[in-house]
């Protein structure tokens, strides 16, 4: 395949590539209107809308978008998704959408606005579209795919992805001893939730930062200290969305391979016949948009998983 048409190929329009975020919007929109039928809250019909419209948005267009423009699509889902999150439920109704925030909605027996967010995005969500959450919504990674260090990517540091593990469980050490030692009770939409949200975040974005320009990676954090893929590595290694491709027409040139901003050898999966079945997986279709003969798209609904991780590491 020539350049030429391998550019022709990269920014034709295909109307085939609207099927994820129509899927997708489908999705949360049956979400929101099963939770508004039982609670007969009309706030969780505007939420869930609201977010599965912006994901298919953005979504849809990566799709339309010429290959160069593509990351735009994803930039508006993020910023769209997260901001929301952050700004209106966060700050201006005082719900602490950290992990802390959802351990002790949950000690208090609370069905919150933070709890409906983990379970569909983290919990059971990532059944249905992986880790997708982390590369479309998280609002902390909003923020790090501005920064200039995602290309020429140094690959994992070995053993550091352990950190996030003693975090998580540092975080949850730390609600359940204030909890059940301390008889601390944070209410609900209170100003002890917006300091706990307004401590987390500070933390979590100067420690992502600094992370990215100390290891010259923007998903540093991502690999080695955020908490949440502690959860949902979980669920999404059964994940019903992942990246698939025609392996017998692999050129294994490993652009899609240095392209991942999470270090996956995502040639290898496909060369093999097989989906990309990493939980590492956040699906941002970086690799597909790389690839220079496009035999990389996403599927929908085949049950294959594995317990093994297929990782690209500093040095390799």
């Amino acid at each position: 395949m020539t350049k030429d048409q391998q550019s022709n190929a990269t920014e034709k329009f295909d109307f085939a590539s609207l099927r994820d975020p129509l899927i997708i919007g489908g999705v949360f929109y049956i979400i929101a209107i099963v939770l508004w039928f039982i609670t007969d809250y009309l706030f969780y019909l505007f939420n869930f809308v609201y977010i599965g419209t912006a994901i298919a948005l953005g979504i849809g267009l990566y799709a339309a978008l010429p290959r160069k423009k593509k990351g735009i699509g994803r930039q508006v889902a993020q910023f769209l998704v997260g901001g929301y999150m952050l700004i209106f439920l966060g700050f201006i109704q005082k719900e602490n959408m950290q992990i802390e925030g959802f351990f002790f909605y949950l000690l208090s027996g609370l069905f919150a606005g933070s709890v409906i967010h983990y379970l569909v995005a983290k919990v059971f969500g990532p059944i249905i579209f992986g880790r997708g959450w982390c590369g479309w919504a998280c609002w902390t990674a909003a923020i790090l795919d501005l920064l200039p260090y995602n290309k020429k990517l140094p690959g994992r540091q070995p053993k550091l992805g352990i950190v996030r593990f003693i975090h998580f469980f540092a975080s949850l050490a730390m609600v359940l001893i204030l909890w059940f030692v301390f008889g601390y009770r944070p209410g609900t939409q209170s100003n002890h939730e917006l300091y706990w949200l307004l401590a987390g975040n500070a933390f979590y974005y100067l420690a992502a930062i600094a992370m990215a320009v100390g290891f010259k990676d923007n998903r540093a954090f991502c690999k080695y200290l955020c908490p949440i893929p502690t959860i949902q590595k979980v669920t999404s290694r059964f994940s019903m969305l992942k990246i698939d491709g025609k392996g017998d027409e692999c050129t294994n040139c490993g652009a899609c391979i240095r392209a991942c901003p999470m270090d996956i050898r995502v040639s290898d999966y496909i060369r093999d016949g097989k989906r990309v079945l990493s939980t590492e997986c956040i699906y941002c279709l970086e690799c597909v948009n790389a690839c220079p003969v496009q035999i990389l798209d996403s599927s929908f609904f085949a049950f294959d998983f594995e317990w093994g991780e297929n990782l690209r590491f500093k040095g390799e």
